[in-house]
């Protein structure tokens, strides 16, 4: 095992860390370059997402707290100092969605998914280097998202709002997803962040923090008792009891569809959840998630082809599917399989995490230019039209997988 986590260090040092290091980082500007196409033709006056430079942050700071090296926390810092002076609304709360390519807002509204990110980031930086500002900034962020975006009536999150916090017709994260006021996709990446920020408060990882005993109790008593309510909303309501896939998009009343299964949504959530179970810590918690770890785990497998790749979709109304094999899809099926090896012992499960790891070697990593193609179609050709760095191709999926791997005990 030693040589395969190995080959995923060199695999986030020298092909994707090195990529933005090299390629994204708009000196003229500052901060990072909104996009650069799947031909790595670099737009320099593409807009900036938040989920961008958010992801950039955790990247370069979960890399830094494992590996100490200083070209890493020079990256993150980079990242951080351009959240704090672009992104930030300092006038109402949140983050901008985007912001033009010389840093000026451009779209406003507050997507709820945007802000968990940044909230993931800068709690991750606060995590590798102790530093307070990140910190005080994931906690604003926090409040921002339980103040306005949390529904009491209802539970659960709304999908996002116009910049000073009131009802928006558009909620969608992109135009590929359905109108709805509730996600899946924006829930999970809710109790991520959720989960990282509760592991900085419950830790002793810096005397740099300098909370207070009582600061420390009152954060950590709000914290948990979200991420509590996320993973039951997750297992009661997202989590379809016939299949165990989970379901995608509702309304207010949590009234969906469930007509579409994401595998690769599904097998990151079953990782994800359990890691949020291992942070609350309870034994209760934790026998209570574990097996449907491995039912959430199976259901994902359904997208499973004998090559060790896992398909995008599949809607049940008409039985298509999106066959492409997405980068970030694969990332997932890596970490999620070498997770059922190392709680469970599924020595199954390992295999198919290095079957995929090998697709991913051979299909998807571009060694000639660096980072990652965007997916290989079902016919085999690179998917070169959409980005190698932009809005949602970002250093996030695969350098955590890496990180995964290497810190695993497998």
């Amino acid at each position: 095992m030693e040589e395969l986590k190995k080959q995923f260090r060199n695999c986030l040092e020298n092909n994707i860390l090195n990529y933005w290091l090299t390629k994204v980082i708009d000196n003229e500007h500052g901060g990072y370059y909104g996009r650069v196409d799947g031909h790595d033709k670099v737009h320099s006056e593409a807009e900036k997402g938040a989920i961008l430079n958010a992801r950039i942050l955790w990247a370069f700071s979960a890399a830094y707290r494992v590996l100490k090296k200083p070209e890493y926390l020079k990256a993150a810092e980079r990242a951080r100092d351009y959240i704090f002076d672009h992104f930030i609304d300092k006038e109402n709360g949140g983050v901008y969605w985007s912001v033009d390519y010389k840093g000026n807002p451009q779209d406003t509204k507050k997507q709820t998914y945007a802000i968990g990110f940044t909230i993931y980031g800068m709690s991750e930086f606060a995590r590798a280097t102790g530093d307070r500002s990140a910190l005080d900034c994931a906690v604003r962020l926090f409040h921002d998202i339980e103040r306005h975006a949390y529904d009491s009536k209802n539970n659960g999150y709304i999908e996002a709002l116009t910049r000073d916090w009131q009802p928006i017709a558009d909620m969608r994260l992109s135009d590929k997803d359905e109108n709805g006021s509730r996600t899946m996709n924006t829930h999970l990446h809710i109790i991520e962040p959720y989960t990282n920020l509760l592991r900085v408060l419950k830790g002793d990882h810096h005397d740099s923090l300098t909370l207070t005993d009582e600061e420390k109790t009152t954060l950590k008593a709000e914290v948990e008792h979200a991420t509590r309510n996320l993973l039951d909303i997750f297992t009661d309501i997202i989590l379809n009891k016939e299949t165990y896939h989970l379901d995608l998009f509702f309304n207010d009343e949590w009234q969906g569809k469930r007509n579409i299964q994401s595998f690769g949504h599904d097998i990151e959530a079953s990782w994800l959840l359990h890691e949020t179970a291992l942070v609350l810590g309870d034994k209760a918690t934790i026998d209570r998630i574990e097996p449907l770890v491995r039912y959430i785990a199976d259901a994902a497998d359904e997208g499973l082809q004998p090559d060790g790749s896992t398909i995008y979709e599949k809607w049940l109304d008409d039985g298509h599917e999106d066959r492409q094999r997405q980068w970030w899809v694969m990332c997932e099926s890596v970490i999620g399989h070498a997770n059922l090896y190392e709680h469970f012992g599924s020595a199954k499960a390992l295999g198919k995490c290095i079957r995929a790891w090998d697709y991913i070697r051979k299909y998807l990593i571009d060694n000639e230019n660096g980072e990652w193609h965007w997916a290989r179609l079902d016919d085999g050709t690179i998917n070169l039209d959409d980005d190698k760095a932009g809005f949602w191709k970002c250093p996030y999926h695969n350098s955590r997988m890496c990180l995964e791997i290497m810190q695993r005990d497998i």
